[in-house]
């Protein structure tokens, strides 16, 4: 399977001249600008459950698409086909559609002279040189550490060892041409538990770019049953308003709604709870949003955005004050701004906690709920109402008591951000934004 895998799969230099070939077909067409995006990804995943392989995926998938601009008007085409004569013929139905769109004076490539030159090794690229066997025995090993961990495990959605490989290849018609290679490999175990009639399940999970940096798969099924047997003998609790912590993986996800609303397509649609807020405080003084795009081995790290516009350090929360939005070149230019290198989305948002660790907050906390896992889509971006059933510890006294669920956390944005009084030293590093524990002052809790 490594073989094929190496034998089918294009290289940069081959993805870069199916871009070339497909800027020099618009060229020769007429188009005012053009600009292209070509793709080569390879992968394995095995998931194994109770035992037996349950599913083994090998995938080998390429594909180019083209986006032209003619008198301001906007064709594009794409295509799995990666001959010379798909490409063209992709490229002619691109322009053909240029000549059958509306005209939108803000669509267009990015400035030229805000084109990459300097492409910074990010050490994106380790891939996992791993068969299926040794994927299926790795996923096996990890659900058995879990099936096993304790009488009470009852059953199991599986564990699945992935890995992937991509290449990604932008080019423009001012003369911009790039590609980088990135891997991502990851293991999952997910098991149920069963006491009193009752059943609970959870999970656990380690990525990296680095094959050698992943957690131990028997290690991961261990943290998915301890996770699982935590929340057996779950109860409701009385409606409260009361103090809250999300833990990482959640935690990233409550400031991540803050960063959706100041993207550029929600600023010039005028449906954000943020709109116009540059400048203004939307968190406290001690919360710092930091974008670092060229962090080495970063899970979204890259020299240039989906544009080719050089991307930078950059301070988006100073001090809890809003220092500009997260724009591409469009969106910057329907709000009469400047890109600021984010076509794509943001890359690697640190968000610095303190030196308090989780067990410390939660003794500084008091009595409250830990948030563990959130259940439905309860947030409005326009207006910042934020609903979301949850799943986790009550606290009293500063100490754990009992697992808690059948409950939802309710509160508006502008109001929850401001009330956060700290932020943990336990960042989770598997995402493109790195953020510790987050304790809340106060939350309306629904339960019984």
């Amino acid at each position: 399977m490594r073989e094929i895998a190496q034998r089918e799969s294009l290289g940069r230099e081959e993805l870069e001249g199916l871009a070339s070939l497909a800027l020099d077909e618009a060229r020769r067409l007429g188009m005012d600008q053009a600009e292209v995006a070509a793709s080569q990804d390879s992968g394995l995943s095995a998931t194994a459950r109770l035992g037996d392989v349950e599913n083994l995926e090998f995938t080998n998938d390429r594909g180019i698409g083209i986006t032209v601009y003619k008198d301001s008007c906007k064709g594009g085409a794409s295509t799995s086909d990666i001959s010379p004569a798909a490409i063209r013929e992709a490229v002619a139905k691109a322009c053909s559609f240029a000549h059958l769109t509306a005209e939108d004076k803000f669509s267009g490539l990015a400035d030229a002279e805000k084109m990459a030159s300097n492409f910074v090794d990010l050490d994106l690229d380790h891939p996992w040189s791993i068969e299926a066997s040794e994927a299926i025995a790795l996923a096996i090993e990890s659900e058995n550490a879990g099936m096993s961990f304790d009488p009470r495990i009852s059953n199991s959605e599986g564990a699945t060892v992935g890995t992937n490989r991509g290449t990604r290849t932008y080019g423009n018609s001012h003369g911009f041409i790039g590609s980088y290679s990135k891997t991502s490999h990851s293991i999952t175990c997910v098991v149920l538990a069963e006491s009193d009639g009752a059943m609970q399940r959870d999970y656990h999970y380690t990525s990296s770019r680095v094959p050698g940096d992943l957690d131990d798969a028997f290690l991961v099924g261990v943290k998915a049953a301890q996770k699982t047997v935590n929340r057996l003998g779950a109860r409701k609790i009385k409606t409260t308003n009361a103090p809250v912590i999300f833990i990482p993986e959640l935690a990233r996800g409550f400031i991540g709604h803050a960063m959706a609303a100041i993207a550029g397509g929600a600023q010039y649609r005028r449906s954000s709870f943020l709109l116009d807020a540059v400048g203004e405080n939307i968190f406290p003084d001690f919360v710092q949003v930091q974008e670092r795009p060229h962090i080495a081995r970063g899970m979204a790290s890259r020299s240039y955005d989906g544009e080719g516009v050089a991307t930078y350090d950059r301070d988006i929360i100073t001090d809890g004050v809003l220092q500009s939005y997260i724009l591409s070149s469009y969106s910057a230019r329907r709000l009469g701004l400047e890109t600021t290198a984010n076509a794509g989305g943001a890359q690697n948002l640190l968000i610095p906690g303190s030196d308090t660790d989780l067990q410390r907050l939660i003794a500084d906390m008091g009595t409250g709920l830990i948030v563990e896992e959130l259940i439905g889509q309860g947030v409005n971006s326009v207006t910042g109402d934020y609903s979301r059933g949850a799943v986790g510890h009550w606290v009293e006294n500063g100490e754990i008591q009992f697992p808690v669920h059948e409950v939802t956390i309710a509160g508006n944005l502008r109001d929850l951000y401001k009330r956060i009084v700290a932020i943990g030293n336990d960042q989770d590093m598997r995402s493109g934004m790195r953020c510790g524990s987050l304790l809340v002052e106060e939350m309306t809790i629904a339960g019984a």
